[in-house]
């Protein structure tokens, strides 16, 4: 969420910035002062209000110490009418701060000055790319077709037991999947992040906390009866994990990952190509995510890149790094960086992370602070990455990896799965 300070003394800016981002409410910003103005405007007749009673409670004392009970009676009602105005004005202020705080929320976060601007994915910028793009034997197919023959995805009677995108895992699909995980997550704790398992449903109020809410409600499977959402990423419990929360400047940066089942009623890429793991609604991710004094939050965001990079790199998959553009952001991030991996079956790009930099913009909704050397309360910044995603890492690895004997499991996955092929 965003703070009406910056609002009210870059409103220029802050709109220019939203311009990248492409959105078409520009005038809320001005909604948003206005409300504020109105806010301070009750706030300073309440406290006039407020200040009369005091002052007058004290002289009523005075005048009945001193027996002039018709003083101390005039001065009763004039409190009796302050009481009237100051209930009036609390209403009123509660019901701006209403409106403030719904309209405050519908602003979505600004793009930092690298992010390009642009509408769409064909507008992203391509970072740099790395590995070599594995030439298929002749009749090699997409993972759609080799999760049948090989029995490692079964999405029929998936279908069959939840519906439509609910993959079951089985035999060696289940172990490779597992292997995955386990090696995600050795990977990542080795790094220095803190493992943690986190609840796979959260309250309404972590979910606003972390932006999910009001920005993603259509995209969430919602448990009405007792109002939990299953989480669409780990990102969103072990954020909140430090809500409503003053950190020790000398505990930053803090360091978590975390494996969780991910649930999304649209999830995947936009077009066609949706076949196989492609889309899904349940999917498995490990989740990076810190929480970083507000002047090292960059320098955060190129480890994280760095980390994901060298652990595409060990599973020897050809990939490249995007530069989201303003258009194609996230609604809470400043800037984002997609990882794609090439699948050679499917002669496309498979996105399998994003890291992103929220800056300030969650932990204010989190009220995640930290009082610095000279004593000032201030936001901390909160950054996320997928490392990684596992539908289209395991599509992606069985396609490019896939020969007339069998698919190849990468050297750095063999002490985890167990062996070096499956057939």
């Amino acid at each position: 969420m965003l703070q009406v300070n910056v609002l009210r003394t870059k409103t220029d800016w802050v709109k220019e910035r939203l311009a990248i981002r492409n959105f078409k409410q520009p005038e809320l910003v001005d909604a948003i002062i206005a409300l504020d103005d109105e806010r301070k405007k009750l706030q300073a007749a309440f406290d006039l209000s407020q200040s009369k009673i005091n002052s007058a409670s004290k002289d009523i004392g005075k005048l009945m110490a001193q027996g002039d009970k018709a003083g101390a009676e005039a001065l009763k009602a004039e409190v009796a009418v302050n009481k009237t105005e100051v209930a009036s004005l609390t209403a009123s202020m509660t019901e701006v701060e209403k409106r403030l705080q719904e309209t405050l929320v519908q602003l979505p976060n600004l793009p930092n000055e690298q992010v390009p601007a642009g509408k769409t994915p064909e507008d992203n910028e391509v970072v740099r790319e790395g590995g070599v793009k594995p030439t298929l034997y002749a009749g090699a197919k997409p993972h759609w077709d080799l999760i049948k023959e090989l029995k490692l995805v079964d999405f029929e009677t998936g279908a069959k037991i939840t519906g439509s995108g609910f993959p079951l895992y089985t035999g060696k699909g289940a172990r490779l999947q597992r292997s995955l995980i386990q090696y995600f997550l050795d990977y990542n704790t080795a790094a220095g992040y803190y493992e943690y398992i986190p609840p796979f449903m959260v309250n309404e109020a972590s979910a606003y906390a972390t932006g999910q809410l009001p920005d993603k409600e259509g995209q969430m499977y919602h448990a009405t009866e007792d109002n939990f959402y299953l989480i669409p990423t780990a990102e969103v419990p072990v954020t909140n994990i430090y809500r409503d929360t003053i950190v020790k400047e000398s505990d930053l940066p803090i360091r978590m990952t975390a494996y969780s089942p991910c649930f999304r009623r649209e999830a995947g890429s936009f077009g066609k190509e949706v076949r196989g793991l492609n889309r899904v609604h349940q999917f498995e991710k490990i989740e990076i995510i810190q929480i970083v004094h507000p002047d090292n939050s960059y320098q955060a965001l190129d480890d994280m890149i760095l980390h994901v990079e060298k652990l595409l790199q060990s599973l020897e998959l050809p990939y490249r790094i995007l530069r989201l553009c303003g258009g194609d952001m996230g609604f809470t991030s400043a800037i984002t960086y997609d990882f794609e991996v090439y699948s050679a079956a499917q002669e496309r790009w498979l996105e399998v992370s994003s890291v992103s930099n929220f800056e300030s913009f969650q932990t204010n909704r989190l009220k995640c602070r930290f009082k610095d050397a000279d004593g000032k309360m201030q936001l901390t910044h909160s950054l996320n990455g997928s490392s990684l995603a596992l539908p289209r890492i395991f599509a992606s690895l069985i396609e490019n990896n896939q020969t007339e004997a069998g698919i190849n499991i990468p050297a750095a996955l063999q002490p985890y799965f167990g062996a070096a092929i499956i057939n």
